[in-house]
């Protein structure tokens, strides 16, 4: 008798227990509150598996301890989807969102479309269905008609109900008066409250990106394959045939279809009541009136992707109205009244047209591939670097190859990989030139370098590139003096040297094409107000190889004078941080070049070097990285500021870094900083900072 008795207050105690492991999950996942610490969680998740252990008869198929069970599968078995998995139609611009608009419009005449916009997720898409309000099956999307049965698998993911919510009275309330507009109220309430016969939920398996960094970490810890992206990881994770895996992946889900009829009118109400049934909706996605702010939409999420827990690839666009979405169809295997609006793609496939090596400033000659023309990161490519000679060898690639190219952010484009198996047999070997494409004179290969030079000093691209150079905003910032008109003069002959600037008349550029009087002056007014210069914008003007912007700032600081570096051994120059042997050398040999001096001696006739004064070293020792576009300054300035106070500039970020200033549409530093914990400030607290 005692035996009954304490297996009727076990059996109690594990409904109790059930009940509120299942509050505490809607509560984290649904809600995205905590009342409780995850340790508290735990202990109550182990004292339900000791009772049930106990007492395995009361062991049901939704309850919390069941989400990983069992033996591993040998395989999986097919199922059957009662209404197929569809595909997504993909646009790329907002034409042609427009245009599929049109086309709906025209089969189904309507004043105004109104949509659920919601962040396309690059995860797993996968199917859920609840018998009575608990999980019976779980499949992948497969061929759209035929997936497999993951249902262990998808037990394992916390987010996903082994058993629907049921909604209390005022839960119920709250929903009917925030989103109940339209909706059949009788048949919504008999559906909530019963959670009867079939119901199906739709959406996407995924990783999230820190959890992926982990994952990788341990893979590369254990000598085993790294997974190339989340989406990549989610489906692989998706597959295992031992469920214990699958929970070890720490997978996450958000739901996107309702196939159920709960009374819903629009396509929003339907996700509000996924949300009501346990179901984490993604907290992006909203109603939008038109398609103005679909644009809207689409553009915030392209700008906060970086920042984003997941991976998204554009968002899409669904016709709110239930009824209308039904009657607009589906055409092959697309459903009309759906879009994906995607982001401009990161890489592209095109063909290497052509193969020419441009010559730069320093004399060496980069291959540079002609593309066709393809629209890749938000625009149109025809042109792509492939870095060296030795870099063209590694990829093998050929003229009339197929390419993978690659473009991210404001990089110049480069071709990442060849698709060798789309040869024709017609393509034609890249091979080096031997003379200089522009004045034919001699190629050298200097040793211990990747780089091939054209040994003419005279050459007239070199002098064109250096020129460019010297007149660059980070140089001596000569406004209007872009590329065109710097060749344009050296092509009229009146500019060979910097120094020839500097001895420009206004009566020198007015009868040139493209000039006027005014233009004239204006140049002539900018070339002579940088004859004040800084000295670590003269010694960067200069073209030195191998001296970037943060190694002048860096000479100018430590030797305060131009005569004081002229007269630098290599061992003075080794003295200075971040100066290496190849620097110093490089340095060392330009200033007892003959031809660099005596050039350099002209241009001091003209040019006047500013006597800086020091502010106080208020951010002495701090290292800052600029991420994003700073509304209140130049990011040039932002720099100068910095320096000026002491701080260093760094390109990337590191441990070591210790403020990430963060601008409007911030990069992936920011993503990096967020990772190793490095100090994020607004531009607001930077400002404060350096006022």
């Amino acid at each position: 008798m005692e035996n009954k008795v304490n297996k009727k207050q076990v059996e109690e105690r594990i409904k109790k227990l059930r009940e509120e492991i299942n509050y505490h999950r809607y509560l984290y996942h649904v809600l995205d509150k905590q009342e409780i610490s995850d340790a508290a969680l735990d202990s109550l998740k182990h004292e339900l598996y000791k009772l049930e252990q106990q007492f395995p008869d009361l062991i049901t198929p939704d309850s919390p301890t069941q989400r990983v069970g069992g033996e591993a599968l040998d395989e999986f078995k097919k199922v059957q989807h009662g209404v197929p998995m569809l595909s997504i139609e993909d646009v790329f611009s907002f034409q042609e969102l427009k245009d599929w608009q049109d086309r709906i419009i025209k089969m189904i005449p309507h004043d105004r479309f109104d949509y659920h916009a919601e962040i396309k997720m690059d995860g797993l898409a996968v199917s859920i269905i609840y018998q009575d309000g608990i999980l019976i099956e779980g499949s992948t999307r497969g061929d759209g008609v035929i997936g497999e049965d993951i249902t262990r698998n998808l037990k394992t993911i916390e987010a996903i109900p082994l058993q629907l919510h049921r909604p209390k009275d005022k839960e119920i309330k709250e929903f009917f008066e925030k989103y109940g507009q339209g909706i059949d109220k009788d048949k919504f309430l008999s559906k909530i409250k019963s959670l009867g016969g079939r119901i199906e939920v739709r959406g996407e398996a995924f990783m999230d990106k820190r959890v992926l960094e982990k994952l990788n970490k341990e893979q590369a810890r254990k000598g085993e394959k790294i997974f190339a992206n989340p989406r990549n990881a989610a489906a692989g994770s998706i597959r295992q045939l031992d469920p214990k895996i699958t929970a070890s992946r720490q997978l996450d889900f958000f739901s996107y279809d309702l196939l159920a009829d709960f009374g819903q009118a629009t396509h929003w109400q339907a996700h509000k009541i996924m949300r009501l049934l346990g179901f984490k909706d993604n907290p992006l996605n909203r109603y939008a009136k038109d398609l103005d702010e679909i644009e809207i939409f689409h553009t915030h999420v392209q700008k906060e992707r970086e920042r984003l827990h997941y991976w998204t690839d554009g968002i899409v666009a669904v016709v709110n109205d239930v009824k209308i979405f039904k009657k607009l169809g589906v055409i092959g295997k697309t459903p009309r009244g759906l879009i994906a609006y995607k982001f401009p793609a990161e890489e592209a496939t095109t063909v290497v047209l052509n193969v020419r090596f441009n010559v730069g400033r320093t004399g060496v000659l980069t291959p540079v591939a002609d593309l066709k023309p393809v629209a890749v990161g938000g625009t149109i490519v025809s042109h792509a670097t492939l870095h060296n000679t030795d870099e063209i060898k590694r990829l093998g690639v050929k003229i009339g190859d197929t390419v993978i190219i690659e473009r991210a952010g404001d990089v110049i484009p480069k071709v990442i990989k060849v698709l060798p198996k789309l040869r024709t047999g017609k393509e034609k070997e890249i091979h080096a030139p031997k003379i200089c494409p522009i004045c034919g004179g001699p190629v050298v290969r200097k040793p211990g370098e990747v780089g091939i030079y054209c040994a003419n000093t005279n050459c007239f691209a070199i002098d064109k590139e250096r020129m460019i150079h010297f007149v660059s905003r980070t140089g001596m910032d000569i406004e209007g003096l872009g590329d065109k008109i710097v060749e344009q003069l050296m092509n009229d002959g009146l500019v060979n040297d910097p120094v020839d600037l500097y001895e420009l008349e206004v009566g020198d550029l007015e009868p040139l094409e493209r000039f006027g009087e005014k233009s004239a002056q204006n140049i002539v007014e900018a070339i002579q107000k940088s004859k004040k210069a800084q000295l670590a914008k003269l010694i960067f003007a200069l073209g030195i190889r191998h001296v970037g912007e943060e190694t002048a700032i860096a000479l100018a600081n430590h030797f305060t004078s131009i005569d004081k570096i002229k007269s630098a051994s290599v061992e003075d120059l080794l003295k200075i941080a971040d100066i290496g042997e190849v620097v110093a050398k490089s340095l060392y040999d330009y200033f007892r070049d003959k031809k660099s001096l005596k050039s350099l001696e002209k241009l001091l006739n003209y040019i006047t070097i500013e006597k800086v004064h020091k502010a106080k070293q208020t951010l002495a020792g701090k290292t800052f990285v600029l991420t994003g576009a700073l509304e209140s300054m130049t990011r040039e300035l932002a720099k100068e500021k910095i320096r000026s106070l002491g701080g260093d500039i760094s390109s990337s970020v590191s441990k070591n870094t210790d403020y990430v200033v963060e601008g409007a549409e911030p990069g992936s530093k920011y993503e990096k900083a967020k990772k190793l914990g490095v100090k994020i400030i607004t531009e607001k607290e930077f400002l404060k900072m350096i006022s």
